[in-house]
């Protein structure tokens, strides 16, 4: 999706928007990391103030994926951190998008993947291994299930049913 952006899509595509096949999130998040410009198929993760399942995730091969963690919108504590970006990024993972907030935050930019989250915070979260994996969330006014396509550039994020021909 290097040169087709958000707002082209959106321009296109005005009957999926209608149909509600094609979702813009709310503009509610921050851009972390390198990669300004990404996507890829979802995988969803409803955890709260505990990122264990989050790591898990990130140790496993990405190829392309995008994490999307329904942290609650949690301003309490950070989720994720510098150490499982690096290991998203090496990992083959396009991106990952956190309805919560992020710490390590020179470490994230300085890494080659997409990360979108509501803010940074200092203390970390829990490691209680509590989580759905998943399961359909509903992060910035959006519901988003397992499987269907993210979208992510400067002007915001979108959610796609199916891969869209950009």
């Amino acid at each position: 999706m290097a040169l087709v952006t958000t707002a082209e899509v959106c321009d296109a595509n005005p009957q999926l928007i209608v149909s509600g096949e094609l979702r813009a999130l709310q503009p509610i998040f921050q851009i972390y990391g390198r990669r300004q410009v990404f996507s890829g198929p979802v995988v969803t993760l409803k955890v709260f103030e505990d990122n264990v399942l989050i790591r898990e995730f990130l140790e496993e091969k990405g190829n392309g994926r995008v994490l999307v963690v329904d942290g609650g919108g949690s301003l309490r504590c950070a989720i994720l951190g510098g150490n499982p970006v690096v290991q998203a990024q090496n990992n083959g993972w396009a991106g990952i998008v956190v309805n919560g907030c992020i710490r390590d935050v020179d470490e994230i930019m300085g890494c080659d993947i997409g990360v979108r989250a509501l803010a940074s915070h200092p203390m970390k979260a829990n490691k209680k291994g509590i989580g759905e994996k998943h399961v359909p969330i509903t992060i910035g006014g959006t519901r988003i299930s397992d499987g269907e396509w993210l979208y992510a550039d400067t002007d915001g994020i979108l959610i796609s049913r199916t891969e869209l021909a950009v």
